[in-house]
């Protein structure tokens, strides 16, 4: 072969084995993969520069610790459904004890079984202040419809029920009967005489002083 024809071949093979080496990197070295479209659209995702979800003041996928009062106090003009006063306190009853009512498997009953769990102003009649509807909602008075839509949305982290729905009235129709139970509980306790004998203070062994008797220490003196 000539100089000049081998000079030509000479190269012509350095540059397919420059071209074939190019090729090999090239499939060594994937290009980068494309972020994940998911990661661009959720603004929780972490390692972002500006996370709206890391704890802030503002933090708007963090729970909710305050209630909307538009959302458990009556509106204007709201006219609540009516029914048979028997029916709707068995229906109530039923749904006071229904943890299907919540999101996370809570009943009324679970706060307030055997009418426990209310505060001393459960005795006083409604509207009246409440502590939780002040605390997490900012409201002073509250009617007990509207408490039962506090007891809803708080500790059930359920939705509030349609004003004009059977549920709501049913609901507010068997409480109310609870209200009176405690109220009847409270009398008694404010009550030394009106308990039973076992613990009554005034009965010394076992003999009931309050009793209708002429020796009665705890009767009103003549």
């Amino acid at each position: 072969m000539k100089p000049p024809e081998k000079r030509r071949m000479t190269g012509v093979l350095a540059s397919l084995m420059m071209g074939a080496s190019v090729a090999v990197i090239g499939l060594a070295m994937p290009a980068p993969l494309a972020a994940s479209s998911h990661a661009t659209k959720n603004p929780c995702a972490a390692g972002k520069a500006v996370n709206p979800c890391t704890p802030k003041a503002a933090n708007p996928c963090a729970a909710a610790s305050q209630v909307d009062p538009k959302l458990v106090l009556r509106p204007k003009g709201t006219k609540l459904m009516q029914g048979n006063r028997a029916e709707l306190v068995t229906e109530g009853e039923k749904l006071f004890h229904n943890p299907k009512l919540s999101t996370n498997g809570m009943s009324c009953n679970s706060c307030h079984e055997n009418v426990g769990g209310f505060m001393p102003s459960f005795a006083k009649p409604y509207p009246h202040e409440v502590a939780m509807a002040k605390e997490k909602g900012g409201v002073t008075k509250v009617h007990l419809d509207e408490m039962v839509q506090f007891c809803m949305v708080v500790p059930m982290e359920a939705r509030p029920l349609p004003w004009n729905s059977q549920e709501l009235a049913a609901l507010t129709a068997y409480t109310a009967e609870l209200q009176k139970s405690f109220q009847a509980q409270a009398a008694k306790a404010a009550n030394p005489c009106a308990a039973k004998t076992g613990s009554n203070p005034c009965a010394p062994k076992g003999m009931n002083p309050c009793a209708p008797k002429g020796a009665n220490p705890c009767a009103p003196k003549k």
